[in-house]
């Protein structure tokens, strides 16, 4: 059956037909909702909330768009409802986060449990270096963080993130400009990959912990963003961390489960969640 067949089956209310559409994309959907949430649970409960209201509303949907970005919108104004309750976040999330592991025997169990234990509880870098974007993209305002997030990792065109935003075509290159340029500013004082000034070196401090035995300069040079630290400026580094970004699954990757304990140990540092509340042995 042609796609437009399907389309037109889905808006006659078939939950089947819609079914297929949606899991095109469905997969992006959840990555993004979590690059959004910084919560695995919230990105599942409102990638199942989308489907369900976007279904209820298909026969709304008049083919302005595609069907891809009508679906972002209703997932973006879900997100937005479910952020209102949060605070954005600071920039020293993550040290507070790892000032919070470095202080708990519990954390740090529950780290290397993961890690001895998960299929995906290995520690790589360039995945830290993922999850580090998405605690720094917290920091925008909310509009700010979607715009950036559609336009530089998830390939959406600015007409798109238009509709997806309600906003003109001028509002929505300011959002972008606006948020590239604060990102770039804490990432160039702060990221120590980039920067012999910069004051985090999180990621290869976890390496040489999970990955003792591992030459730590190799493995640095690995990294494009390393590679190219002297001889490009701020804005072409930004752009190769977000190069590097578009090229991970947050949900899907080598260290998934580990970068997921990590991130419920920072949002519990920030007063975003309860690390110790779902450990063995706590009360329900």
């Amino acid at each position: 059956m042609k796609k437009e067949e399907v389309l037109k089956n889905a808006i006659a209310g078939d939950i089947n037909a819609f079914q297929t559409l949606f899991g095109e994309f469905q997969g992006q959907l959840k990555s993004y909702l979590y690059r959004l949430l910084a919560d695995r649970n919230d990105a599942d409960d409102l990638t199942h909330d989308t489907f369900i209201k976007a279904f209820t509303k298909i026969s709304t949907f008049n083919q302005d768009s595609s069907l891809k970005t009508w679906v972002f919108t209703i997932a973006t104004n879900l997100a937005y409802d479910h952020l209102r309750k949060f605070k954005r976040w600071q920039a020293d999330a993550q040290d507070r986060g790892a000032d919070l592991a470095i202080g708990s025997d519990e954390v740090k169990q529950a780290f290397w449990k993961v890690h001895d234990n998960s299929p995906a509880g290995a520690y790589e870098m360039r995945e830290h270096i993922d999850y580090c974007f998405t605690c720094i993209s917290k920091t925008l305002l909310i509009e700010n963080q979607v715009a950036l997030i559609l336009k530089d990792i998830y390939d959406f065109q600015v007409k798109e993130i238009c509709l997806i935003l309600d906003k003109t075509e001028g509002v929505i290159k300011h959002l972008l400009n606006d948020a590239r340029s604060v990102m770039t500013d804490i990432f160039e004082h702060r990221c120590a990959l980039i920067n012999k000034n910069g004051v985090c070196h999180q990621c290869s401090h976890i390496n040489e912990i999970f990955n003792p035995k591992q030459n730590q300069q190799e493995e640095l040079m690995k990294l494009e963003l390393v590679k190219a630290s002297k001889k490009y400026n701020r804005e072409q580094l930004f752009a190769l961390r977000t190069l590097l970004v578009k090229a991970i699954d947050p949900l899907h990757a080598s260290g998934t489960d580990l970068h997921d304990e990590i991130m419920k140990c920072t949002r519990t540092a920030i007063g975003e969640g309860d690390f110790f509340n779902r450990l063995p042995g706590s009360e329900a």
